[in-house]
């Protein structure tokens, strides 16, 4: 796979009609429960090749904990929380390798496979596709909450069984032959991730701030109380010079550029196959199936408007 299409996982060839789908993602730890961590780590990880419409099949673990500050019982929750969500998806966590570091750190290297006529490439958007987004936004700004005592108990659970849960969809949608593009929205953004896609594309886009899910109100007061990530504001600062922000609030700017952790898939859709994505995003019983934008003829920057 050219890596100018910013995809989301490596693609490498192995027969007539299979390819390998491999990735790697990894970090330090985002909530307090360990076990919650395993499964927010591993949904992340294998959310790559379900982004390539591919299918994980083996996995290895990859840790680094500050010697004699970890117990045992912790690194095992850990592992216990990715090992479940693994086996959920159907792939083998089969090793791994560990190393003393400063701070806990925690993922996986994931292989998949593909058949070569269902990869999913950022490269393939068409103008008149409509983009679904698959989960709601604000998972940076909620975990920065949690982590400063901010959030709420209701939003600290709710984000918790967000990013928790796998794309798996994404492989279906791709055998399907039902969306031309699906991408992952983690650590660069929605904005920085559809960028990424309109550029291998050779489009722009249209985006619906107003239509876009977020997981909680909360988030928008959060943000207004200054708690923003680093992340985000880096993200903020690129995206100034992608996008054409017109109506959007500031407030609606940092949650459009919010740094996520294991988001859901944007995927772009043909209009006449809306109806068959929704049936299936309805079927994997997906938090969110919202038509956020589309994508509209090459412009200089993206374009942030209502419906």
């Amino acid at each position: 796979m050219n890596s100018s299409t910013f995809d989301d996982a490596g693609v490498y060839k192995i027969d007539r009609h299979r390819a390998l789908v491999q990735t790697v993602d990894f970090f330090t730890p985002i909530v307090d429960d360990p076990f919650a961590y395993g499964q927010i780590a591993a949904a992340n990880a294998l959310s790559d090749v379900f982004a390539m419409g591919g299918r994980p099949i083996t996995a290895l673990n990859l840790m680094g904990f500050p010697q004699n500050l970890v117990s045992p019982r912790t690194i095992a929750s850990i592992l216990r929380g990715s090992l479940e969500k693994a086996h959920e998806v159907g792939c083998a966590i089969i090793g791994g390798h560990s190393i003393r570091n400063p701070e806990p750190i925690y993922g996986l290297a994931v292989t998949g496979v593909v058949d070569l006529r269902n990869v999913l490439t950022n490269a393939n958007a068409r103008v008149g596709d409509l983009l679904v987004l698959t989960k709601p936004i604000g998972t940076g700004i909620a975990t920065t909450a949690i982590k400063r005592g901010l959030a709420s108990r209701a939003l600290e659970k709710k984000v918790i069984a967000l990013m928790s849960q796998t794309n798996s969809v994404g492989a279906e949608l791709a055998e399907r032959k039902v969306v031309r593009t699906a991408t992952d929205i983690t650590g660069f953004g929605l904005l920085g991730h559809l960028a990424n896609l309109c550029r291998a594309s050779k489009v722009s886009a249209e985006i619906f701030h107003d239509r876009v899910p977020v997981i909680s109100e909360e988030i928008f007061d959060l943000i207004e109380s200054d708690c923003i990530p680093g992340g985000t504001l880096d993200n903020l600062k690129a995206a100034v010079k992608t996008t054409d922000f017109q109506s959007a609030s500031q407030t609606q700017r940092a949650f459009l550029a919010d740094a996520q952790t294991s988001g859901g898939l944007l995927l772009c859709v043909p209009e006449r196959s809306l109806k068959k994505v929704s049936a299936v995003l309805r079927k994997y019983r997906t938090p969110s199936a919202a038509v956020v934008g589309q994508i509209v003829r090459r412009r200089t920057k993206l374009i942030c408007t209502t419906k």
